[in-house]
């Protein structure tokens, strides 16, 4: 084989190299651009969990996920259909500890406990139809505020 030969095929293995470590480059940042847009767009927030009060839940981490809904039904199921209240799995507790330090309430945004949770899990929330959202104090100092509050005479200010 010539020189010139010798150095036609190695030129050309150069070439072959060069071409697969630039269709590696191109497939790798293709990839790496495909995860940064699926997690960027189109994706749920994690929810954000912030225990504000209190050592440690009444039950684990774990259990609460899973059946903190039972939990309360049956809570509410023996409260007005037994009037046995008691308050280990009460919602009003669940409140007092999980409200946010920001707006003294578990809604109101998804930084907030449960309606992070909600948001996240794409779940209606319905329990704030018929109950506060804020620790028993506050709703109470609040209702106070709104029942002291002066009303004019035409009933608006």
């Amino acid at each position: 084989m010539s020189g010139a030969a010798k150095l036609g095929r190695r030129a050309a293995g150069i070439w072959a190299a060069l071409a697969a470590l630039l269709l590696a480059t191109l497939g790798a940042f293709a990839a790496a651009s495909g995860e940064r847009a699926g997690t960027a767009a189109g994706r749920t927030p994690k929810p954000v969990l912030v225990i504000e009060k209190g050592e440690r839940c009444v039950e684990d981490t774990a259990y609460m996920r899973r059946n903190h809904m039972k939990l309360l039904l049956h809570h509410r199921d023996d409260t007005v259909h037994k009037g046995i209240r008691t308050e280990k799995h009460s919602l009003q507790n669940c409140i007092n500890c999980h409200a946010s330090s920001k707006n003294n309430s578990v809604l109101g945004s998804d930084e907030n406990f449960c309606q992070s949770c909600h948001t996240y899990a794409a779940v209606k929330l319905d329990c704030w139809d018929c109950h506060s959202s804020k620790p028993k104090q506050q709703a109470a100092t609040a209702a106070a505020a709104v029942a002291k509050a002066p009303v004019s005479a035409g009933g608006k200010q």
